[in-house]
């Protein structure tokens, strides 16, 4: 047998075929997010078409199914952002808890707008849609670390402790 040729780093590689594992042997285009996530981290925190391409190519699927997946998902990053992508959620219930209140602290702050990154490339700001943390309006997620019940001084000590 063939071993296919893979413009993707050896340890991805290794990295996405492990986790394909988890799935049955003719469906492991369902590690397709995993398998972003894994490049994206490599590549500094963002996507390139032809990282998406390999993907694809890795996974044996159609390459606009792979951009289906990076385009709709805030989750994955299609140019350069900050070492810090803070995520304020900006839907119904933070809405009503003041959340535009948030973004507009941080615009100050770091100025900066929406879909920004600071000049230093330290932090990139995003207003998105539901985050699935209603009960604790208004909520930021940086990183994979959620923030709840924001005030303006919370911002602030949460930012300042960030490197």
């Amino acid at each position: 047998m063939t071993e296919k040729k893979s413009s993707l780093p050896e340890n991805i590689q290794r990295k996405i075929d492990q986790w394909v594992t988890r799935y049955p042997t003719e469906q492991k285009r369902s590690g397709v997010l995993q398998a972003l996530m894994f490049v994206q981290e490599h590549n500094g925190g963002y996507l390139t078409e032809a990282l998406m391409d390999a993907v694809a190519d890795y996974l044996e699927m159609p390459r606009i199914a792979v951009y289906e997946v990076a385009t709709f998902y805030s989750l994955y990053h299609l140019k350069p952002v900050g070492r810090h992508v803070i995520d304020v959620c900006t839907n119904i219930s933070c809405m009503l808890r003041d959340s535009q209140c948030i973004v507009d602290h941080i615009k100050k702050r770091l100025h900066i707008n929406a879909n920004e990154t600071t000049t230093d490339g330290k932090f990139t700001l995003r207003e998105v849609e539901c985050l699935a943390a209603c009960a604790a309006a208004p909520m930021m997620q940086i990183g994979k670390k959620y923030y709840e019940n924001l005030t303006p001084e919370k911002v602030d000590t949460i930012l300042d402790g960030l490197e």
